[in-house]
């Protein structure tokens, strides 16, 4: 399974962005998707997440009612829309899934992506 992500850049804060993230070489449907961000000097964090049929989401109570994930079952891709960012949110954001385990929905991903670079300005 590869995932890759796209969609970074520099913004303006308040503005919005999103994020897509590509899955492929397995069954999308079966996996458990996640998105994580890593600050500069500071360790990759948990954001949102999304359950297999998409009717079920999880968010980092930093990003409650900004981030939005979703995902395209169709076209084998989850996105992350971001709205009214802050500058806070600048970080490398990576996309990651797992195999539905029961395990919960905010760790132990074992699929990541490459990253893809949000700056935020102020």
């Amino acid at each position: 399974v590869q995932l890759q992500a796209s969609g970074g850049g520099l913004v303006q804060a308040g503005d919005s962005r999103r994020l897509s993230c590509a899955f492929s070489g397995g069954t999308f449907t079966t996996y458990i998707m996640g998105w994580f961000r890593q600050a500069p000097g500071k360790e990759r964090k948990f954001v949102a997440a999304i359950s297999r049929g998409g009717s079920s989401t999880y968010y980092a109570d930093s990003v409650k009612g900004r981030l939005t994930i979703s995902r395209d079952n169709a076209d084998n891709t989850v996105y992350l829309q971001m709205n009214s960012l802050k500058p806070e949110d600048t970080a490398v954001y990576y996309c990651a899934g797992k195999p539905y385990t029961g395990a919960g929905y905010y760790n132990r991903y074992n699929i990541w992506g490459q990253g893809t670079l949000v700056t935020v300005s102020s």
